[in-house]
């Protein structure tokens, strides 16, 4: 009887049903979508961030140290440390090396450029083949510093063209072709190179050529890296020397910027790594905004959602009256014209919540096409999570028509007066 009682509901109201129906579908699908972007997201912003150049730099273990002794600065005045280049490769060699997208080395010496007078030339990998082990891998800025525009073409790392800054090829009249004098010998210009900042007064060269002006084979000043970074937290910040084996493990093994300089720290020897925080903290911010903002999202589609049910089932159960008032004259009990309502919410909001998990997949995969151009996959397993979530949407929606039917009088409902 119970089960035929529900059939029939779900009959002779097809349309409120279906009304309703819909309006859980469309919150929950908006729902799924919004979840499963937000599990998503974080690399995908991480990646997009990576396009605006490096988060971590490492310099020499020297260069953090200061000695004073009775105010005065003991420390020698020099152009500082040098890391050895023969250690970079180690980098891909590290726990989270998959979670580094490129990294460039530098090194600034002032060279001697003939009539021209001193400039500094500036060192590095432009696109450079290395490898660790097994792994072949390219690197340098035109991974680490995409903002990095050339008119002309790139050098090669292994020869020994160079590119000219656009103010200082303005102020000496070169173009790409042209040649330039540094340290007694002529080389070809093959570009332009414009930063916005200070690489424009400055001539950008292999990071071989500059170690040869310097007289040092192997020196590299600074190392700029990018990765792949999870938010900073207060886990995130707190000093390694002060955690047990169980929480050094955790946050060793998790991908905040921290933990990864320390583990560059440790590839490279005699170094010091750490965060360039202007970088880092706008990560942070425009990741939270963006996954506050979608809960938001998803907290006004649910709300409408119940608005409309509620809407829905208030006017089902106002032309059910009759049938309420019948079967309580017949001593149904309040527990059970309750359970025979949120059965029929229950399986409302399951086909609800299935055809609006579809329809929430495939919006988040038009969502990561349209705006982050990779695949957004939703999960299997969050099935039961939306499912939950429909049928307690269904459930605050239908309580309030629930509680006047089991509170409705059978005298008045059985005269038409309820």
């Amino acid at each position: 009887m119970f089960v035929r009682l529900v059939y029939e509901s779900f009959r002779r109201q097809t349309r409120r049903k279906v009304l309703a129906g819909v309006a859980i579908t469309l919150g929950v699908g908006v729902a799924t979508a919004m979840i499963g972007v937000a599990t998503d997201i974080g690399d995908k912003i991480n990646r997009e961030l990576r396009r605006y150049g490096a988060n971590l730099v490492v310099i020499p273990q020297e260069d953090t140290l200061d000695v004073e002794i009775g105010g005065l600065n003991l420390k020698p005045a020099s152009d500082g440390a040098y890391l050895d280049e023969a250690g970079l490769p180690k980098i891909k060699g590290m726990f989270w090396r998959n979670n580094i997208v490129g990294f460039a080395p530098m090194l600034p010496v002032t060279a001697n450029a003939g009539d021209d007078g001193q400039m500094t030339l500036l060192g590095t990998y432009f696109s450079k083949q290395l490898s660790f082990g097994k792994t072949d891998f390219v690197t340098g800025v035109r991974s680490t510093h995409p903002w990095w525009k050339v008119q002309g073409a790139w050098p090669n790392d292994a020869a020994e063209d160079v590119l000219l800054g656009e103010r200082l090829a303005f102020r000496l009249n070169r173009g790409p072709g042209d040649r330039i004098e540094i340290a007694g010998h002529l080389h070809r210009i093959s570009g332009i190179l414009s930063t916005g900042g200070a690489e424009d007064d400055e001539i950008v060269a292999p990071l071989a050529l500059a170690q040869q002006v310097l007289g040092r084979p192997r020196a590299v000043r600074r190392i700029y890296v990018s990765a792949l970074t999870k938010p900073e937290d207060a886990f995130a910040r707190r000093d390694p020397k002060t955690m047990n084996a169980a929480m050094y493990d955790r946050w060793y093994c998790s991908p905040y910027a921290q933990s990864i300089a320390y583990q560059l720290q440790e590839a490279i020897p005699n170094s010091h790594a750490e965060q360039i925080r202007q970088v880092a903290q706008n990560e942070g911010v425009v990741l939270s905004s963006v996954k506050g903002l979608m809960f938001l999202i998803t907290l006004a589609a649910l709300f409408a959602s119940a608005l409309a049910v509620s809407a829905a089932m208030a006017t089902a159960m106002f032309e059910r009256r009759g049938e309420v008032g019948l079967m309580k004259a017949l001593g149904a009990g309040k527990i059970s014209v309750a359970g025979l309502f949120f059965t029929e919410a229950l399986l409302l909001g399951l086909m609800g919540g299935l055809v609006g998990f579809a329809g929430g997949a495939l919006l988040a995969r038009l969502i990561g096409r349209s705006i982050f151009d990779s695949e957004i996959t939703i999960q299997p397993v969050l099935l039961p999570l939306i499912l939950a979530i429909a049928v307690i949407v269904t459930f605050a929606g239908s309580a309030l028509a629930i509680r006047r039917a089991i509170e409705l009088d059978p005298v008045y409902a059985l005269r038409g007066e309820g």
